[in-house]
């Protein structure tokens, strides 16, 4: 896009330059979030790209007030510093944002989105030369920018399997998984031991069509501390026979009566593995404040049921959790469960009893219906984040060897895809 003759209005730029970087913090929230589908994240996607694109027309104070707001180099500001030089190949300005995306976690995050944002090919040549940069952080960035696109980055996946740096390894592994690179699990399994990519190997490996030595590795992350060992229980889960997955919950809902704090990690475990003869004991936490959103979520997560859509839902008690709103309370997180509706048991518990004998109990069930690759393309389409993460690692999970959908692509992107 063209800049503008006449002087930009420094007010209307200024706005542009702090909601670009505002909403691609709400964006890192909503991608995982509960109730968020793919045209809510549509509508975010298309104000993001007019942020950006009046950014664009502002010319060089558009690409003024991005460098500024580098003095505090956080995701946001890097995202959109970074979508303007790498559209208009600016490379002084791109040195610089690499320079501080080496030392700033935050920045790193932002270049990726960047990276992400962008059509493969207003890449061309850029990533080129981060796969053949001497430093292996770029090289990682280089791999991760294919990754997100879902290209093969060739010759530079295999180099970096076999690099020295845990960075590189690590991206490496992560980027032969997405890709579906079935022909390199033989990398993956000879990492798991590593005590710096060990995690991401298993999770590697575990996609490409491991059911061994992976879910091994799985079992022991799963046992140690949140949130890793949560997403290594969400996958192993996912990946283990039924019977297996079965003996999983009953060991976790051991582990539960004796430490409460991992209730909340067996609930979504319930969820996650799919078994109807469950959904009674989720229906009986749906009066438990601690636990009722999360239970419903589990409980939509087997059968299928938007709670809201179906009135199954309640007014929230009072009060509902999170800050308190005083200002002398130094609690100010947010509640975790934000967002979920509040399931009330007895209208869900008469709607389970009119639809039980559809879903018979010994099987696994997602949304609604045994796992299937049909299925897990309609969960893609309409559910929610969560669901559609599930739905995109179930179909990998049922083929190893396909590429992983990436539901946290530009919308528009996916949309393209999914209608493909």
């Amino acid at each position: 896009m063209q800049g503008l003759d006449r002087p930009p209005v420094a007010a209307v730029v200024q706005q542009h330059a702090e909601d670009c970087a505002h909403l691609r913090h709400v964006r890192s929230v909503l991608v995982r979030a509960p109730h968020v589908r793919l045209r809510h994240l549509r509508r975010l996607d298309d104000r993001i790209a007019a942020h950006l694109d009046g950014l664009v027309v502002a010319g060089a104070y558009g690409r003024r007030l991005c460098t500024e707001a580098l003095a505090s180099p956080g995701a946001g500001a890097v995202f959109a510093a970074a979508v303007l030089a790498l559209g208009e190949r600016d490379q002084p300005a791109l040195e610089r944002l690499l320079a501080v995306a080496a030392e700033v976690p935050d920045a790193r995050r932002g270049l990726l989105s960047a990276l992400g944002w962008l059509s493969a090919g207003s890449l061309q040549g850029t990533v080129q030369a981060l796969l053949l940069a001497p430093d292996a952080s770029r090289r990682a960035l280089g791999l991760a920018a294919c990754r997100l696109h879902g290209v093969d980055p060739g010759a530079p996946l295999l180099a970096a399997l076999r690099g020295e740096a845990p960075v590189l390894r690590a991206e490496a592994l992560r980027t032969a998984a997405v890709l579906g690179r079935a022909d390199l699990l033989e990398h993956a399994l000879a990492a798991l031991d590593d005590a710096e990519v060990g995690p991401q190997a298993a999770w590697a490996a575990c996609l490409l069509g491991d059911r061994g030595p992976a879910l091994r590795r799985l079992a022991a992350l799963a046992q140690g501390e949140e949130p890793a060992a949560e997403a290594a229980l969400g996958l192993l889960l996912q990946a283990s026979a039924f019977a297996a997955a079965q003996e999983l919950v009953a060991a976790l809902s051991q582990r539960a009566r004796q430490a409460p704090a991992l209730r909340r990690r067996l609930v979504r475990a319930v969820g996650v593995l799919g078994d109807v003869r469950h959904l009674p004991w989720l229906i009986g936490l749906m009066d438990d404040p601690a636990l009722a959103r999360l239970a419903g979520e589990a409980f939509s997560l087997v059968t299928g049921a938007d709670l809201a859509d179906l009135d199954l839902e309640r007014r929230p008690p009072v009060p509902a959790g999170g800050p308190s709103g005083d200002p002398r309370d130094d609690d100010v997180a947010l509640d975790e469960d934000e967002s979920l509706p509040w399931p009330d048991r007895e209208r869900v518990q008469r709607w389970w009893e009119a639809r039980a004998s559809s879903l018979a109990p010994g099987r696994r069930v997602f949304m609604g219906e045994p796992p299937s690759a049909q299925q897990a393309a309609r969960v893609l389409r309409e559910g929610t984040q969560r669901q559609r993460l599930l739905a995109a690692r179930a179909l990998v999970l049922l083929e190893p060897g396909r590429a992983l959908f990436n539901v946290r692509m530009p919308a528009w992107r996916q949309q393209r895809r999914l209608a493909a």
